[in-house]
């Protein structure tokens, strides 16, 4: 029996920095923004917000050249930690649907859904509650491109930017690819795609109609990929190369919560969850990490974060990790994180997380040991 076909699904975050500037500072949403270093300096531009775009701003330019292009433009410098952490979000997402992930930067990432049941196995509906339930946790937009490989997942998710999913359907690519222009093949640059016009080649028909041979003496080993790709051909996988550091769930409320009482009540349903979801990590990911940290998040109505974090000792940590319960002990733990957590906000709350902080044991048989 043949492999299933691929169902992978680019996400990719519309103007990510400058937007979650603008979600934070909603007087910018009608400013032209550009974040990056001041027009003095010899910096140069991260992204741009859509109407800086229109001014001909983008991201990689040098500071000084767009403000020539638009003097109204509000620069602001880039705030790495900020932005990590709405990415960290943005992930939780994605692995409600699959432990797949390839990030590529903050803003984009593969995700392989092959084989996931979710959505009745449609990777577009899984794409379309994706991209819902990040405007929900950040009141940010994606774009989305699902096809079944990498490199027409990519260009998919560019299709209909901003907030707009496309789909490549195997069935699609014969007819889709002729059209594709040159410069819409991702790693081909203003002067990839200047060099490969000289030649006469402005799009994957003319592409297609190239010796390989050819195609590598102009541009070596990336013409043999730019073949491929003009068939709609890519056999990366999606690489998940990386350690999982924490395992959470939460939930953003359609209204606001404030009684403390009731966000404790909201909280049993949260740990049964994430009990759930440490068997799952456990039986099915072979994991080298073990949790080792109990913490509690808030997000306050006007999205401000308030997370607290403890160790828990061995006898609850082996409970945790081998039985899937909370001991009593753990449980006053993750109360007592929560009423912490509140009290440093003491506004209402509209997310509520609870998750574990994991760590990497050695292999080989050894006993395990909870700080």
């Amino acid at each position: 029996m043949p492999p299933p076909t691929r169902k992978i699904i680019h996400v990719d975050m519309d103007c990510f920095f400058a937007a979650v500037e603008m979600r934070d500072s909603p007087h910018l949403k009608n400013l032209p923004l550009a974040i990056g270093s001041p027009p003095g300096s010899r910096g140069v531009i991260s992204t741009a917000n859509y109407l800086a775009r229109q001014y001909g701003v983008h991201s990689g330019m040098p500071s000084s050249t767009a403000y020539a292009k638009c003097k109204k433009l509000i620069f602001i410098p880039p705030n790495f930690d900020k932005y990590s952490a709405v990415t960290e979000q943005i992930h939780k997402v994605f692995y409600q649907y699959s432990d797949k992930i390839e990030p590529l930067s903050l803003d984009e990432a593969f995700i392989d859904v092959t084989g996931i049941d979710r959505c009745l196995g449609s990777a577009t509906w899984m794409a379309q509650e994706i991209t819902r339930k990040i405007v929900k946790e950040t009141g940010l937009t994606a774009s989305a491109g699902i096809a079944p490989n990498k490199f027409l997942a990519k260009v998919g998710s560019d299709w209909n930017k901003p907030n707009g999913i496309f789909t490549i359907a195997p069935s699609d690519i014969l007819s889709f690819m002729p059209k594709l222009t040159v410069d819409k093949i991702p790693g081909v640059g203003k002067v990839t795609s200047e060099k490969l016009n000289a030649l006469g080649i402005k799009d994957c028909a003319d592409l297609q109609k190239q010796d390989p041979n050819y195609l590598s003496a102009h541009f070596g080993s990336f013409g043999k990929t730019l073949f491929d790709f003009a068939f709609g051909l890519d056999e990366r996988e999606v690489v998940t190369d990386f350690v999982r550091k924490s395992l959470s769930v939460e939930e953003t409320y359609p209204q606001d919560i404030r009684p403390v009482s009731e966000l404790l009540s909201k909280m049993d349903q949260l740990k049964s969850e994430l009990c759930r979801r440490l068997r799952s990590f456990k039986e099915n990911d072979q994991p080298t990490s073990v949790p080792y940290k109990l913490f509690v998040k808030l997000k306050t109505f006007d999205f401000q974060t308030h997370t607290v974090e403890t160790s828990f000792n061995s006898n609850d940590g082996n409970n945790l990790w081998h039985n899937f319960h909370f001991s009593p002990a753990l449980s006053d733990l993750a109360r007592n994180l929560l009423e912490t957590a509140y009290q440093r906000g003491q506004k209402a709350v509209r997310l509520l997380g609870i998750g574990v902080r994991l760590k990497e044991i050695p292999t080989g048989p050894i006993q395990l040991r909870f700080l």
